[in-house]
């Protein structure tokens, strides 16, 4: 626009882009929905573990977490209400299927938004509260989100002006060094350290 050149109209790209739009606006609808029923009723037994962790509601809402309630289809009929077709929760990877019929994949977790440096939510990963498996569920691949290229917690930490970063291995462990002023504390996504992510913690 500066240079006042004309931009070529790449239809492919542009569909795709829309697409990804779509997904970053309906990963942000579910992230405030699991927020909001960490606070509800339904939320009660998550509220209690992650109090019992020691986090405190400033530290809980500056990273978004969240429940996602131990029902069927709560986040699907949310969603649905927003306006978002069931393709785009499958492409989301929000949601199983089964007999044609999808249903909520995170079902009685805690819920981690997982946010890209941009600061787009770019998946979940979500904790159980029991002994039960698997420990965390993360987001697969999906069109905006790729396991090996992003940190949890790089969005705050690289604001950071401690001037290093500090790999730990879960969410939890991340959200408690950030809340006792370790704000350079980021981990990885339920894979070992990958040379994209060495790259991402050098820049």
């Amino acid at each position: 626009k500066r240079a006042g050149m004309e931009v070529p109209e790449d239809e492919q790209y542009q569909s795709r882009y829309r697409q990804q739009e779509r997904l970053w606006a309906l990963h942000k609808e579910a992230a405030r929905f699991f927020h909001s029923q960490l606070y509800a009723p339904v939320g009660a037994q998550g509220l209690q573990y992650v109090q019992k962790r020691g986090l405190s509601k400033g530290i809980l809402t500056q990273f978004g977490v969240g429940y996602a309630p131990d029902s069927w289809n709560a986040l699907v009929d949310a969603m649905r209400k927003k306006g978002y077709t069931d393709q785009e929760l499958r492409d989301a990877d929000l949601v199983g299927e089964k007999n044609g019929r999808i249903y909520d994949r995170f079902r009685n977790r805690i819920m981690f938004p997982i946010i890209d440096v941009r600061g787009n939510v770019i998946g979940f990963g979500g904790r159980v509260l029991d002994n039960s498996t698997p420990k965390y569920l993360n987001t697969s691949e999906t069109i905006i989100f790729n396991k090996r290229k992003n940190l949890f917690g790089l969005n705050l930490a690289k604001k950071s002006k401690q001037g290093f970063l500090i790999l730990v291995e879960g969410n939890i462990d991340v959200i408690t060094l950030h809340q006792y002023g370790f704000d350079c504390a980021v981990a990885s996504l339920g894979t070992s350290l990958t040379e994209e992510h060495a790259a991402l913690l050098g820049r």
